[in-house]
């Protein structure tokens, strides 16, 4: 089977209010809660893989003042009750529904516990109303629903429901086998058949992480990254060159979306902070290079296919920080392209990023990210620039490989196979600061 980039891009890249992994709970407590015939709930139960409940610790949850917890996201979702809001579903919160949220969380009616031996990103809700009781469960993918029952007996053909995948890749209709095979140059040639739709497409991407970054620097949201680089620029402290700039607005973005700002990100690939990764340090070079927005256009799309790709090899969430070493390398190939880089430069240039991030951690999303993403972003110009320059990193040296696609698998094996004992130490060091995290930890 053989791909557009149209569909790929429409798979992959999409709208995403809030962090993907709060949300999805949202999502999968909302699917639940739509089966329901009494909404009067009275209790949530809520199971998720490791990483889900690594990344759904620490993140703000928009529209929510400042409060965090996957519990809180169960019960804002089952509230709401709209499925078909996908991952823009806290659009539908409001003060009457956070207050009622709030009430059933006080009342010790939501709880949030650990699968053991998940096969990947998973999700059970179970939800008690009266006599009462359904359940969904979200696999593979935030946003695929592969599960409903009312009363325990399934509901097998509702609207709803996705196909699950038995070989485990989070797109059924193969395109995750697909991409995996993908080479950069066939992915180069596939961002070249973009057409007046497709771009448009990504620059409500661009307009829509731009806003984000607006106002993570307006308001100096979560740690204020993005905003205290601009005033170190300001003073004369840093240069604002190229890279700076792109960390400035990375940052600023990631401050915004990580402190809950009530604004959506275009997320790259599952993620949201992949997709700031994927498409704003793209966008930002245009002040230091003279190309038409058409040409920055295309190479945020060759971005987006070359994060995706890369995605496909570490896992949809793994140890390994993706906005650095998957959305990073996306950045760095949209860059190199925009600075008249070919494929050899193009490949130099990822090379260049996963050697230099590839042992990125991911703790969890946290207004730390912000941090991460300003790394990434830097380090993602820097790669093309040398790589532009004919500086590429011996393939001889650590896990590279003999091509770029070479490096890509072997980061995989180390994604999948070398760090699975270092996400779980990760995940044991996070669940002991928090009283939800010690009693999972008993």
């Amino acid at each position: 089977m053989s791909y557009t980039v149209n569909k790929i891009l429409h798979k992959l890249v999409a709208p995403a209010l809030g962090c993907t992994e709060p949300v999805a709970v949202a999502l999968g407590a909302a699917a639940a809660a739509s089966l329901l015939p009494e909404k009067n709930i009275d209790a949530i139960q809520v199971s998720v893989d490791p990483n889900v409940f690594k990344n759904g610790l620490g993140v703000n949850i928009p529209g929510s003042n400042g409060l965090k917890g996957l519990d809180l996201a169960a019960a804002l979702g089952a509230l709401i009750a709209r499925p078909d809001m996908k991952m823009e579903i806290l659009n539908g919160l409001n003060s009457k529904i956070l207050a009622r949220a709030k009430a059933l969380l006080d009342s010790g009616r939501v709880s949030v516990s650990l699968l053991k031996d998940p096969p990947g990103l998973s999700i059970h809700c179970v939800l008690q109303a009266g006599s009462e009781q359904s359940e969904s469960r979200i696999e593979q993918s935030h946003d695929r629903i592969t599960e409903l029952s009312l009363n325990r007996k399934p509901l097998q053909d509702h609207p709803l429901l996705q196909a699950k995948d038995p070989s485990g890749q989070s797109n059924p209709d193969g395109l995750d086998r697909w991409l995996k095979g993908k080479t950069l140059a066939e992915l180069l040639e596939l961002s070249r058949e973009l057409d007046t739709q497709d771009l448009s497409f990504l620059k409500q991407g661009v307009a829509m992480n731009l806003t984000l970054a607006e106002y993570g620097l307006e308001h100096g949201s979560g740690l204020g990254i993005g905003k205290t680089l601009l005033e170190l620029s300001r003073k004369g402290l840093l240069q604002k060159d190229m890279a700076l700039n792109a960390k400035i607005i990375t940052a600023a973005a990631a401050d915004a979306r990580m402190a809950g700002a009530d604004l959506p990100a275009m997320s790259s690939a599952g993620s949201g902070n992949n997709g700031l990764t994927a498409i704003l340090p793209v966008w930002s070079v245009h002040e230091f290079l003279p190309c038409t927005e058409k040409e920055i256009l295309s190479a945020i799309g060759l971005s987006h296919l070359i994060t995706a790709m890369i995605k496909t090899h570490t896992g949809k969430l793994s140890a390994l920080c993706s906005c650095s070493v998957a959305a990073g390398a996306g950045a760095a190939a949209g860059i190199a392209g925009l600075l008249g880089g070919g494929i050899t430069e193009i490949g130099a240039a990822v090379n260049n990023l996963i050697a230099d991030l590839g042992g990125t951690l991911c703790d969890g999303a946290k207004p730390g990210c912000a941090l991460k993403l300003a790394t990434a972003s830097g380090a993602a110009v820097q790669a093309a620039l040398l790589g532009v320059q004919g500086v590429s990193i011996s393939r001889k040296e650590g896990f590279q490989g003999q091509t770029p696609e070479a490096t890509i698998r072997n980061l995989g094996i180390i994604s999948r196979q070398g760090m699975q004992a270092t996400d779980k130490t990760i995940l044991d060091l996070m669940l002991k600061k928090t009283p939800q995290g010690r009693e999972h930890a008993a």
